[in-house]
């Protein structure tokens, strides 16, 4: 009787292992994060998360975090060089000013991803809290 209930055990978890969808893995739960958090290409996964309305809910949090995030800077980004290619006597300034803040970007998404390897909480204050705000 104890060998068929083992056998019978052991069939479950197989099955079990069999029925997995592939993609429910928290490893790869895990990688979609980060690939989240790759500056500019990010965006695009993080904003198809949020269209379909399904994933876990680190998973939503994290992509409104990334679309708020780069849509500040990409509008930053267009701000900065239109007023660059405007202003003859302020171009420079602009420029150099426009550089460091994708230089920033970048490391904010750079910092993120050592945040999430580090499984620490992801949240940036103000742009948090701006993305909270999205469906």
């Amino acid at each position: 009787m104890l060998a068929s209930f083992r056998i019978k055990a052991i069939d479950r978890q197989q099955h079990a292992m069999y029925d997995r969808e592939p993609f429910e893995n928290e490893d790869f739960k895990r990688l979609q994060l980060f690939l989240y958090l790759v500056p500019v290409v990010g965006f695009f996964p993080a904003l198809w998360t949020l269209y379909r309305g399904k994933g876990t809910r680190q998973q939503k949090n994290l992509s409104r975090l990334v679309v708020t995030l780069a849509l500040g800077w990409l509008l930053g980004y267009i701000l900065l060089g239109a007023g660059a290619n405007a202003s003859e006597s302020l171009s420079l300034p602009l420029l150099i000013t426009s550089s460091l803040f994708t230089s920033g970007y970048f490391l904010v998404n750079l910092w993120l991803m050592v945040q999430l390897w580090r499984r620490k909480a992801l949240r940036l204050p103000i742009v948090s809290k701006l993305g909270d705000r999205l469906p």
